[in-house]
């Protein structure tokens, strides 16, 4: 009611819509999470448009140029030993990194984040899951995609399922352990009494209080998905020829690196970007998603 008794016509304001425009304003007000975010549309838009970025097909050979520097007319980042053009094999294999991310992410949420809320909420299931999970984190994450790779053979798809079961261990332990915070607390206490059964709890309770967790888990999980590939590619396990790779790159170029460092650094480099970019979003969004940090 407004000061000469008339009742504004404003509805309640609601809480998803408030903590959404107070976590994209501490995104904005970070310079770090606008810089990496920018970087990353960058990745994503050159990773969606790259065939038609591409200036030369992947596998397009040039004898009469090969190891040409950066600055060759036609070549601006100069090509590889056996005449192929650096950039465009970058672009394409930044595509082919993006989406063995995305897939070998999708993969670890879609299995772990209903096993972590399953070994969170049950006391009895806690018990073999947590035990299965503590297997699995005895193997180096790379190690265990190296092992899964080589026994399904390399291809993008296999190497995606790879990363993806391996980085499974970890999305069940970060959703279990906020999963047993959101039991403890009044509100899902509240629910069990008044007859909610467990599932409608965790479905309309626990799984979407436990959403800024999955968020933060995915930023963190795909830049170790990237790294991933590119070693699976560089030992000949990820993506095979001619399907270009970042890790197939650095592989080929590693026995010229005195004579064109080019080929080597370029795709390096690019894999450093995106993995960094990825960490520092991830980063920031962990802060943003806080709810302790302080309203600005």
């Amino acid at each position: 009611m407004t000061v000469d008794g008339t009742v504004a016509l404003t509805g309640p304001v609601r809480p998803e819509a408030s903590q959404a425009s107070r976590v994209l304003r501490r995104l904005r007000r970070n310079p770090l999470a606008v810089v990496s975010f920018a970087v990353l549309a960058v990745a994503i838009l050159v990773a969606l448009f790259a065939p038609w970025l591409a200036t030369y097909a992947p596998e397009q050979t040039d004898f009469s140029n090969t190891l040409a520097p950066p600055g060759t007319p036609g070549h601006l980042l100069g090509t590889d030993d056996l005449g192929r053009d650096v950039l465009s094999r970058i672009i394409l294999g930044s595509r082919s990194s993006l989406i063995v991310a995305a897939l070998a992410v999708f993969t670890a949420l879609a299995v772990g984040v209903p096993l972590g809320l399953v070994a969170g909420y049950f006391r009895a299931a806690d018990a073999v899951i947590s035990r299965l999970t503590d297997l699995m984190l005895a193997f180096p994450f790379l190690i265990l995609a190296v092992g899964l790779a080589a026994i399904s053979g390399g291809s993008l798809r296999n190497a995606a399922v790879a990363i993806g079961i391996s980085q499974i261990p970890g999305v069940i332990r970060v959703v279990r352990s906020d999963a047993l915070r959101l039991k403890s607390l009044d509100f899902v206490a509240a629910a069990i009494v008044d007859g909610a059964s467990d599932l409608w709890v965790l479905r309309r309770h626990v799984l979407p209080n436990a959403t800024s967790v999955v968020l933060v888990q995915a930023t963190v999980a795909i830049p170790a998905a990237i790294l991933g590939e590119a070693v699976l590619s560089f030992l000949g396990l990820g993506i095979q020829p001619p399907e270009p790779s970042l890790g197939t790159m650095l592989a080929n170029a590693q026995q010229f690196a005195a004579r064109a460092p080019w080929a080597a650094v370029l795709p390096g480099l690019t894999i450093m970007v995106l993995a960094l970019a990825f960490n520092v979003f991830g980063d920031s969004l962990r802060d943003a998603l806080d709810p302790k940090a302080s309203r600005r």
